[in-house]
């Protein structure tokens, strides 16, 4: 298992636009991939479940992978949130 932290400097927070670019990229890898923010937690490939969870600016969310490809899916997903949040 694999994670990382992150603190969303988005004024708008997680909102639907990048929720479906950030499923998109989260559904490129096999590993189970999930988002954990204020005390929930949701499977980042479904986009209800990432707009489920209502993040917003300056909350900061826990990303897990787990899974064979998990390492990979961890370097891409920090990457991506670093340049979309």
């Amino acid at each position: 298992m694999q994670q990382f932290t992150f603190t969303i400097t988005d004024p708008q927070g997680i909102h639907a636009r990048p929720a479906g670019l950030l499923v998109k990229e989260a559904s490129q890898f096999e590993s189970d991939i999930s988002l954990q923010c204020n005390g929930k937690s949701g499977d980042a490939k479904r986009i209800f479940s990432v707009m489920g969870l209502s993040v917003l600016s300056g909350a900061t969310v826990t990303v897990t992978a787990e899974g064979k490809d998990e390492d990979a899916a961890i370097h891409t997903l920090e990457l991506f949130f670093k340049e979309n949040f």
